[in-house]
């Protein structure tokens, strides 16, 4: 009987270890596989930890259950491990786990980790024996990082090695000719819609999807790079200081582009001075003879110029490249685009001020970069597609829903709001906030609700604590408290969205960020 219960004890443990790992391993690798942030979530959602304190906690009071009654703890235990490891049952997530070479060696290391722990308490016995087991169910969040400390060398020797081999091949091809794109905000849009207006008249390679890490774009580089492409379009993200100096170092971009700068990753960056010297690292990596293209509609990039030369773009007649005479209606936008002497107009089935500026920036280094004519852009921004998440327009008969529920910032929302103006139409945003802005969080999600009150007839705040800031600044421009809601889901937003009166107009609804699974 004993025996039989310490057995079923492990077992159930092992269950409640797999499903707890997972989750947290899941968790890490959304935080950047980053000790210091994975610590920092673990503060932010102690929540998340209950179960294996709570584990813990069993595996003490099992302990000192009598000798004659020790199978009757390792039961209880069991059933305790059983009960609590529900709380780690996989859910649909928005990004899932993904089981790359690197995540296997880490779970490979933290399995002898907890076997180390397993052969502990079976070798000391006993009730000391059953509170290993719940040091074990304690100890998981920080195994992890143990892991990952214990696999830093080989992982080093990895991603040189995969560097290395992706310089290597660059420098095979001569002939290509590379682009970095960064920026605080905008980055992946204007690398598609730069890719669209180059495919008229190169091979071009681009970057898939948000891959802007160093191993996003080697593992670009190795998978994707054929000897009959000519253009590289990639993009370069940023959270640390020095990360987009690491990018330049792989891929020695000749000319780029710097979309925005703004107060995206704050908590990260630490301040807005350390974002600006990071997108300008962009700048310092391009060789004397390059050209360089900066926004500046983006305050910030206007007034923080780089040292060296740009070409400008924006929405200002001072720049070198601007768009003017925009229209925007439910079939999309058109504008006119001007350039010394030279002016042409567009017509793009996207919408908002800000797909307007991407495109723009798009169309100026498809130009003074790469030499195509203004007027043989026309048919390709024409036939623009939009990035999903990003201001996507989807119509769907009573109501327009303008999906921008990719990666918030305090800039970019304040242009889907302008732009969600201009409909005549009931207006509602559902948003719960914008992420990773440090101490500065509650002010800017706390504009982003005096916005709103300017805008919108509606404001729906998804999730009770991030709604408080954006519900106070919308009460403190004086916008109407019963025209508030704060949704628990975003089901739960949608079901009120749905639930509006809008007589005879149209609804337009601006999904505005959408909370990433560590969130």
């Amino acid at each position: 009987m004993e025996i039989s219960a310490q057995i079923l004890a492990f077992v159930s443990l092992t269950f409640f270890v797999i499903l707890s790992t997972r989750y947290f391993t899941h968790m890490f690798q959304l935080n950047s596989y980053t000790a210091k942030v994975q610590f920092t979530w673990y503060i932010n959602n102690f929540s998340r930890l209950i179960p294996c304190i709570l584990l813990l906690f069993a595996g003490i009071a099992c302990s000192f259950f009598p000798y004659r009654e020790y199978s009757y703890a390792h039961l209880l235990f069991a059933i305790s491990s059983l009960i609590l490891a529900l709380c780690y049952m996989p859910k649909k997530a928005k990004k899932p786990l993904v089981y790359t070479a690197r995540v296997k060696r880490l779970l490979f290391t933290f399995a002898l980790l907890t076997i180390a722990l397993y052969t502990l308490s079976a070798f000391i016995g006993k009730g000391n024996g059953i509170i290993i087991l719940g040091f074990v169910a304690l100890f998981i969040p920080v195994l992890i990082i143990i892991a990952n400390v214990i696999n830093a060398p080989i992982e080093a020797m990895v991603r040189n090695y995969y560097i290395n081999d992706a310089k290597k091949m660059l420098r095979s091809h001569s002939r290509l000719k590379i682009i970095g794109i960064t920026g605080s905000f905008g980055k992946t849009s204007v690398k598609y819609y730069l890719t669209a207006l180059l495919s008229a008249k190169y091979n071009v390679l681009m970057t898939p999807e948000s891959y802007n890490t160093p191993m996003g774009v080697v593992k670009t580089i190795r998978s994707s790079l054929r000897g009959t492409h000519e253009i590289f379009v990639c993009e370069m993200g940023a959270k640390y200081v020095g990360d987009i100096k690491e990018l330049c170092d792989i891929v020695h971009p000749e000319n780029g582009i710097v979309t925005s700068i703004g107060e995206q990753h704050l908590e990260s960056f630490g301040s807005i001075q350390n974002i600006i010297n990071t997108k300008y690292e962009l700048a310092s990596g391009i060789p004397e003879g390059g050209k360089l293209f900066i926004n500046i509609s983006s305050e910030t990039v206007d007034k923080n110029r780089p040292s060296r030369d740009a070409v400008t773009y924006g929405l200002t007649p001072n720049a070198d490249y601007y768009a003017t005479d925009i229209a925007v209606s439910g079939a999309g936008t058109t504008f006119t685009l001007c350039h010394g002497d030279e002016s042409e107009t567009y017509r793009t089935r996207l919408i908002g001020e800000a797909n307007v500026v991407n495109i723009v920036g798009a169309i100026a280094a498809a130009n003074g970069a790469y030499g195509i004519a203004l007027c043989d852009l026309k048919g390709a921004v024409a036939n623009l597609r939009c990035v999903p998440h990003r201001m996507e327009l989807i119509d769907r008969g009573g109501m327009i829903i303008i999906d921008d529920a990719f990666n918030s910032n305090p800039a970019g929302a304040a242009a889907a709001l302008r732009t969600v103006g201009l409909f005549d139409a009931v207006k509602i945003i559902v948003t719960p906030g914008m992420i990773e802005l440090g101490e500065k969080s509650d002010e800017l999600n706390a504009a982003l609700g005096k916005n709103a009150a300017a805008v919108c007839d509606y404001i729906v705040a998804v999730g009770e604590r991030q709604a408080k800031p954006i519900v106070s600044g919308a009460k403190e421009a004086g916008f109407d408290e019963n025209k508030i809601y704060v949704a628990k889901t975003f089901n739960d937003a949608m079901a009120f969205v749905n639930s509006i009166n809008s007589g005879t107009k149209k609804k337009v609804v601006l999904l505005e960020n959408d909370l990433p699974d560590n969130f």
